[in-house]
């Protein structure tokens, strides 16, 4: 029985001065914000801007976690379509673990410079270009093309390993489109590749009286109906958020709809958009109503 224990105790012995591989798996967010900057907000730009800084609030309070987390890699931008990042904070570019931290709650050397300062000006900056900027008619579909192929604002999953222990690291992206859902351009005579505005949701809308269907079958049926997919290896790392902020066809006086329940521009514009983004490979899309 000794002999028994004595092997024993020399194999936990043995074991406990072995290096033994704990693989980790981290998530981190990666939020960007894309605003078109339309015409549309000339009546109600405080809509969008009071959403963006819900966004901006949870980015610290579920994503950085200041006073909690140790180690962050979250990131968040925000810039409109028609030029590049005008606010970002990228937890991920502080190697050092003690500055880090620093950063994250504000201390040391980032007494007055850290996260919490950080973000009140990305919302003054974000404030200020609602005030100040407007971009009609744009192609919104392209210039996001553009964006996630070209300006390199997605980030890759990674792994690192110190010859023992191997952590793989994973990041969300989520890519928030302030917009009213309608893809009207000022170019459309000569490139109506991702057109889509009221001509088109009413082609949509006749259709579906017409034969009796309802908007995902009538996309399904006539696929000349939507848009054309854009497949890239990018997408499928991506969420979009469409935050629509305006329906044309509803009276916000009276509280009521031009056209019935399955036929209005905003249940078709969603339609129109999910089925671009499942066949364009993207992870998932979320549309919101606010």
């Amino acid at each position: 029985m000794k002999k028994v224990l004595l092997i024993c105790f020399a194999s936990l012995l043995i074991y406990s001065c072995c290096d033994v591989s704990q693989n980790k798996n981290l998530i981190y967010q990666n939020i960007i914000i894309l605003s078109d900057l339309s015409s549309r907000l000339d009546n109600r730009p405080q809509k969008d801007t009071d959403e963006i800084f819900k966004i901006i609030d949870r980015f610290k309070t579920e994503c950085v976690k200041p006073g909690e987390k140790i180690g962050d890699k979250s990131c968040i931008t925000f810039s409109v379509f028609s030029e590049k990042n005008a606010a970002s904070i990228d937890i991920d570019k502080i190697k050092n673990l003690g500055e880090k931290q620093q950063f994250i709650n504000s201390t040391g050397k980032y007494n007055k410079s850290g996260l919490e300062q950080k973000l009140k000006e990305f919302k003054e900056i974000v404030g200020n270009l609602y005030k100040t900027k407007r971009n009609r008619g744009l192609d919104l579909i392209s210039l996001l093309i553009e964006k996630t192929e070209n300006e390199t604002i997605i980030k890759q999953d990674k792994c690192l390993n110190n010859g023992i222990d191997t952590t793989f690291i994973k990041f969300d992206n989520h890519i928030y489109i302030f917009t009213d859902g309608y893809l009207e351009y000022l170019n459309k005579k000569s490139n109506n590749q991702f057109y889509f505005g009221t001509k088109e949701i009413e082609k949509v809308r006749q259709f579906c009286i017409k034969n009796s269907v309802k908007v995902n079958k009538a996309l399904e049926i006539d696929n000349k109906l939507g848009l054309p997919p854009y497949r890239s290896n990018q997408n499928k790392l991506i969420t979009l958020h469409i935050m629509e902020t305006h329906e044309r066809d509803k009276n916000l006086i009276q509280q009521n709809y031009k056209h019935l329940v399955g036929q209005r521009d905003n249940e078709i514009l969603e339609a129109v958009w999910r089925k671009w983004a499942k066949e364009s490979g993207f992870k998932n899309l979320e549309w919101s109503k606010y």
